[in-house]
């Protein structure tokens, strides 16, 4: 979540777009007929529901789609396109309102909902969502006559209700040719995306029709915005300088700006826990980490509260799970299963395996130097960029010749889905039930499936699956129990909970798990 320098021009232009028609305030401070602006960090790419991973896409769609729950700041869920559901262990059916519209104004009926599950589950469609939005093996059934879809699961399932929370429905338009959906929005949503500028800025208009939302928000709440910009803004010191100016409502801070956010009295700041800080080893064929021994004298090496200082820039919070706030399942799955540091035991182990310094210091075996390639976003602010410098460095130390590879979330996303081409990456990932991960953890490995570690941690699976077939709290001990082993094996290592700054200046709104609640934005006076 974290910002390249905006030219005077696109500035100009942000605070133009902001003016349009003359705002005015009603009683409560409010302001009416006035522009929302926010920033992600990178362009959110193809904006179809079904394909979306990235967190900068999520929070674009968030404006012009609805799911059928929503869920509270506490965790609680909250109605959605559905009014009810009735829970069984193994199937959710909703009942869902009869006054919804697509922002084509066409129906959004059981028959639609159905078919957005149906996609994603369709194997030839390759949604990179299934198996983790969209929990494998659910089947979507619609009965339009009586107003309800069930969603059902082969086997009882610990979270169905809750993973209808996070999936975007399609309706008009855009479910008929989803082609239409790389560069447009086909949703139910409070707002209806209108103009796109690649790489610079996403437009939507307010929808006055809106009559649906939580806590009964329509397009005619007081204080919603007339329109909303989602502005790509790279640099988070040119985000920050722009909220301070007027030029953003909304900025999510994480680097070294928040001092300066933090000390602006006319900013409104909100501290929220963010995703781990965390590192995968690439297991696939061939890479030197698929060698347990190799991946445990990597962690061991790597003195992980140095690093979690670096990596937040001294802002975060012990890791302790892999799941968001509010989480379903709250307890240390961390402490007491990373290897602990231990320099001296990992060139031993390292030795003891055949991996023998070469004449350059790089270790090697059977002809083949210890090469890391490590993959990391440079989008994420200077704590990651520093952490990657220092994984190099220690490494190095060990003899593992390291190459930094840093690309933008795009690029990343396709480094770890179809090239491949790292041997450990540094991927935050966030997700609001432990579910939701493991199509990253397990099962089938990119290209083919979510997989992109290529992991296969024989007693994570076994956890999962008898997780997976406990309602609610009766899985949770299980489900921290399979986070254990995957630490304990090195599959990947926690190494920070990061936090973020929501900052805001003349607009209020909620974020929940690092997404934008566009139904709770309220324009208000800055200052």
């Amino acid at each position: 979540m974290n910002r390249t320098t905006v030219t005077v021009l696109a500035v100009t232009g942000l605070l133009a777009a902001a003016c349009g028609a003359a705002p005015s305030t009603p009683g409560g401070g409010l302001v009416e007929n006035a522009t929302f602006t926010t920033a992600i960090p990178s362009d959110p790419g193809v904006l179809d529901p079904a394909t979306a991973v990235l967190a900068v896409t999520n929070n674009v769609l968030a404006f012009a789609y609805d799911s059928l729950v929503g869920a509270n700041l506490d965790g609680t869920l909250t109605p959605g396109l559905a009014e009810k559901w009735d829970v069984k262990p193994d199937s959710v059916t909703f009942t869902l309102r009869k006054d919804v519209t697509c922002a084509d104004g066409s129906k959004v009926t059981p028959s639609v909902v159905a078919e957005n599950f149906t996609h994603i589950s369709d194997p030839a469609t390759k949604s990179p969502i299934y198996g983790v939005l969209v929990p494998a093996g659910m089947t979507a059934k619609a009965d339009d006559a009586a107003g309800t879809v069930t969603l059902a699961m082969p086997q009882p399932f610990s979270f169905i209700v809750e993973s209808a929370a996070n999936v975007y429905i399609v309706c008009g338009k855009g479910l008929k040719d989803r082609s239409l959906l790389a560069r447009q929005t086909s949703g139910s949503g409070i707002f209806q995306l209108t103009e796109v500028v690649s790489g610079d800025h996403y437009s939507f208009a307010l929808r006055k029709d809106y009559g649906w939302g939580p806590g009964g928000v329509t397009g005619k709440t007081p204080g919603l915005p007339a329109k909303a910009v989602v502005k790509v803004v790279p640099n988070e010191q040119t985000a920050v300088n722009l909220l301070m100016s007027g030029g953003l409502n909304l900025a999510s801070v994480q680097g070294p700006d928040r001092k300066r956010v933090e000390a602006d009295p006319s900013i409104k700041k909100v501290v929220l826990g963010a995703s781990n800080g965390q590192y995968f080893y690439h297991q696939g064929e061939g890479r030197p980490t698929a060698d347990p021994v190799v991946r445990k004298a990597l962690t061991q090496g790597v003195n992980l509260t140095e690093l979690a200082t670096i990596a937040a820039a001294g802002a975060g919070r012990k890791a302790t799970n892999l799941v968001l706030e509010p989480r379903p399942c709250p307890g240390d799955s961390v402490s007491g299963h990373v290897p602990a540091y231990d320099p001296a035991a990992a060139t031993a182990a390292l030795d003891a395996a055949g991996w023998k310094p070469g004449p350059d210091g790089v270790r090697v075996k059977d002809g083949k130097r210890l090469t890391i390639r490590f993959l990391h976003a440079t989008t994420r602010g200077q704590g990651v960029l520093a952490a990657a410098e220092y994984l190099a460095s220690t490494w190095k130390k060990l003899g593992a010749e390291v190459r930094l590879q840093g690309v933008i979330d795009t690029k990343l996303a396709e480094s770890l889905n179809v090239t491949q081409d790292w041997d450990a990456a540094w991927l935050p990932i966030g997700v609001t039930l432990p579910s939701q991960l493991t199509g990253f953890l397990s099962g089938p490995a990119a290209p083919k499936g979510a997989n992109f570690a290529h992991l296969n941690n024989t007693r994570y699976n076994e956890l999962v699956a008898k997780a997976s077939a406990r309602p609610g709290e009766e899985s949770c001990a299980d489900w921290l129990a399979a986070e254990s082993a995957l630490f304990e094996a090195s599959d990947l290592v926690p190494v920070v909970e990061n936090t973020v700054v929501e900052a805001m200046k003349g607009a209020t709104v909620e974020v929940v798990a690092g997404q934008v609640r566009p139904t709770t934005i309220r324009m208000s006076k800055a200052g």
